[in-house]
């Protein structure tokens, strides 16, 4: 059987679907923007969100001021829907398309966040290929934030595999470069009021 090449598959998930209609549409990423509080350094920190695609954290960070902002997605789609939707405020963010497991970081970032990219990855060269840019992009004492699905979510997710975490199997397969500081268990209410369990957790770069 013929896998659907990533890029291709989230190309046609954000072409053929309205941005509520995706079961992670959040209206205000809460526990995102308390984690990213937490990390600390005030707006003029560096962050990147990892998988971005149409999630609305960049607007609610723009909105608390926050100046060096990027936000990665593999799909032309997603990104091009955010940048209309944010409008003339879409100059202030660096926009950057790429499969994050085949892109190298022109620069440091002070934060990371990815909300739900992780867990897609069920091959281990696709993670170590994540590390590896994650390692190259966060400065040593950055912020990491990475939310997976919990050991009691899902098992698919938009029709394909995902990987299911604790924040300690999250922290062990990151590796030891990697300290976890914090972690929090959430339910996640679907568009159509079901849940999905995920897990959030932050870690600091050694």
């Amino acid at each position: 059987m013929n896998r659907i090449a990533p890029k291709a598959h989230w190309e046609n998930v954000y072409g053929s679907k309205a941005e509520n209609e995706v079961s992670w549409f959040q209206e205000k990423p809460a526990t995102s923007l308390e984690f990213i509080e937490h990390c600390g350094g005030g707006p003029d920190v560096p962050i990147i969100d990892i998988g971005g695609g149409e999630s609305r954290l960049v607007d609610r960070l723009l909105d608390a001021g926050y100046r060096d902002i990027a936000v990665l997605d593999v799909s032309e789609n997603a990104l091009s829907y955010t940048k209309k939707r944010l409008n003339a405020r879409s100059a202030l963010v660096e926009w950057i398309t790429a499969d994050v497991t085949r892109w190298t970081p022109a620069r440091t970032y002070r934060l990371w966040h990815d909300r739900a990219v992780f867990h897609f990855l069920t091959d281990p060269l696709e993670r170590a290929a994540y590390l590896a840019a994650l390692l190259k992009g966060v400065a040593s004492g950055g912020c990491v934030v990475i939310s997976t699905f919990a050991l009691e979510g899902p098992e698919k997710c938009s029709g394909l595999p995902v990987m299911r975490y604790s924040a300690q199997s999250l922290a062990a397969e990151l590796g030891p470069q990697l300290e976890l500081v914090e972690t929090r268990s959430e339910p996640h209410t679907t568009p159509w009021h079901s849940q999905q369990h995920f897990q959030f957790s932050r870690f600091k770069r050694r």
